[in-house]
């Protein structure tokens, strides 16, 4: 793989931080050695002495004053080492992946922590995204992606998707517009392959391999912004886009705030080397790293649990948002049945639906909705042109209670009677 030919001139022209480079040198470096180079502050001064944070199940998770200082310090840019490894081990486990065993010329599988999922996509959309580029990706989408790349300057290209997810059929359409050897042909295709916000679409193994059949013969980096990987459903989790990267051509999104917290803000791009290094330096000169404490904190609850802990954990944390997603499409037949379509999503946190007689549902989610106390989200804010009209909603199960749910949907039933022209017959609060 020709990696250079990807990289934006901003990012091709990055260069290693001497002082980043020198702060991760001395903390790989022995006790006995006295430096003089480093700015970083005397942890001595630092208010903050020991903590320990209690653990629903396993050990506490304690920061004596050692620990402590090391906490509130300055880390490595790609993350802390111990987090790094376990990681690397993880994605190895659950993805096999073939580059892992590749040249870093050929595309080794290399990993660095970012301070969630969305500073992951931002810098990698950066570091490849030049002004007036073709990117396709399926629509809707999520808006943080759509606000990541439209200031880029480049041509969002929507490839049509159904509820497994984007269509190899009509990427193929789309991608018939340029000879192969075109210099021009797009060069990036970004997709949530699991319970795709705001869709909950899941691609299938099958669409999977020829989307990435299709990208082998273009040339295309893959994004496989995968957030919901741990919420799907059914057992075996889907094989990923990582785990069939045989040309070194994916690079993979992972977010920890779904299943451990979405206030620790951390994530994980997984990818060629070449190109993990250029988000790397890419965290030099803006966050320069991750929090430390979040890092250690979440390295320790790791190693506590083990893989199979980890993965215990998940497993309790996807089977409790089945039974909400349950309890949501059983509200949804019992009140929307004639008034709303939808697809049963096997992955994430939401419901796509389409509302009948309504042709854009802005004004009466934005407007009507919060006069009878429900919210939901009006599709529009999910396509590449935003002021479309759009007869869909996004609804969350991830929050409410399925009491909660019921009453939300009945009082959406009456609005859309309403705004359809059907008789309204609405819910008592």
């Amino acid at each position: 793989m020709n990696y250079a030919r990807f990289l934006t001139a901003v990012s091709a022209a990055r260069k290693p931080s001497p002082i980043r480079m020198l702060t991760e040198l001395q903390q790989r470096s022995p006790p006995s050695l006295i430096s003089l180079a480093a700015g970083a502050p005397n942890p001595n001064t630092f208010p903050f002495e020991s903590a320990t944070i209690k653990v629903k199940n396993g050990p506490d998770v304690s920061f004596d004053q050692v620990s402590m200082k090391r906490a509130l310090q300055y880390s490595a840019s790609s993350g802390i080492p111990e987090l790094l490894t376990w990681m690397k081990n993880l994605q190895k486990s659950l993805h096999d992946p073939p580059t892992a065993s590749y040249s870093p010329e050929r595309g080794q599988m290399d990993l660095c922590v970012t301070t969630g999922s969305q500073e992951g996509l931002c810098k990698v959309f950066e570091m490849l995204v030049n002004p007036g580029d073709d990117v396709l990706l399926d629509s809707p989408t999520y808006p943080g992606t759509l606000a990541a790349l439209q200031p880029l300057g480049c041509n969002i290209i929507n490839v049509p998707s159904d509820q497994h997810g984007m269509i190899p059929a009509a990427l193929k359409e789309v991608l018939s517009h340029w000879d192969p050897s075109d210099a021009r042909r797009p060069k990036l295709l970004y997709t949530i392959p699991n319970g795709g916000n705001p869709t909950g679409a899941s691609m299938t193994e099958q669409r999977k391999r020829e989307v990435y059949e299709l990208a082998s013969l273009y040339d295309m980096l893959i994004i496989e912004d995968d957030p919901y990987y741990f919420l799907q459903f059914d057992k075996p989790r889907a094989p990923t886009f990582l785990s069939m990267d045989v040309d070194g051509r994916i690079i993979r999104t992972d977010s920890f705030s779904k299943i451990l917290s979405s206030g620790l803000r951390m994530g994980f791009v997984t990818g060629p080397k070449p190109l993990v290094e250029r988000v790397v330096l890419h965290v030099q000169a803006s966050t320069m790293h991750t929090s430390t404490f979040t890092q250690l904190m979440v390295s320790q609850l790791l190693h506590s649990w083990g893989q199979d802990g980890f993965l215990q954990h998940v497993d309790g944390v996807s089977e409790f948002y089945r039974k909400q997603r349950d309890a949501m499409i059983s509200s949804a037949h019992k009140w929307l049945t004639g008034l709303a379509k939808w697809h049963s999503p096997s992955a994430g946190m939401f419901l796509w639906m389409e509302l009948m007689g309504v042709s854009d549902t802005r004004q009466l989610i934005m407007e009507k909705a919060l006069e009878k106390e429900v919210l939901l989200v009006p599709g529009g804010v999910f396509m590449i042109d935003s002021d479309e009209p759009c007869s869909h909603v996004r609804a969350a199960y991830s929050l409410s209670t399925p009491e909660q749910i019921d009453l939300a949907f009945g009082r959406l039933a009456a609005l859309i009677k309403e705004a359809s022209g059907f008789e309204m017959n609405c819910p008592q609060k």
